[in-house]
């Protein structure tokens, strides 16, 4: 990666297919170029962090972010946060929670596992749009780590 380069790479890691698509349709109506990359729960989100497999394929190393859910099957969203906090290669690597949960619980045990942001999903595509642009600037500016 050139010591330039802005690119951000972006695993979602979303159970739900429906909300899978609006991100997709709003990174394409935005032209956000940076790669999205999807997981459908938490054990293949580490598996894709960790080197991925046969079937799914690596993240980047470099300037990675994390898009969140927090209801999911298999790993919840915060026991996937939890396990990543806890693991020395990933636990620096920024994790925004994207949710519909609004419950104050959820979100003072995401931030106490250090997130960089709690969004909730909207409701209108257009202000998911609006949402993904605003998200989309702010990580292209910021300064990460390699995780």
């Amino acid at each position: 990666m050139q010591e330039n380069d802005r690119t951000v790479n972006i695993l979602l890691v979303e159970d739900d297919e429906v909300d899978i698509m609006n991100v997709e349709r709003a990174f394409k109506k935005a032209n956000i170029n940076n790669p999205l990359y999807v997981a459908r729960n938490g054990i293949e989100a580490l598996i894709m962090l960790r080197g991925g497999n046969e079937q799914l394929c690596q993240v980047p190393n470099e300037r990675r972010l994390i898009l969140l859910d927090i209801n999911m099957p298999k790993m919840s969203g915060l026991e996937f946060l939890q396990t990543i906090r806890a693991d020395k290669d990933l636990k620096l690597t920024p994790v925004v929670m994207l949710t519909t949960s609004n419950q104050d619980k959820d979100m003072i045990e995401a931030f106490d596992l250090n997130v960089a942001g709690y969004l909730l999903k909207p409701v209108t595509f257009s202000r998911f749009v609006e949402l993904m642009q605003a998200l989309n600037s702010y990580w292209s500016f910021s300064e990460m780590p390699n995780s």
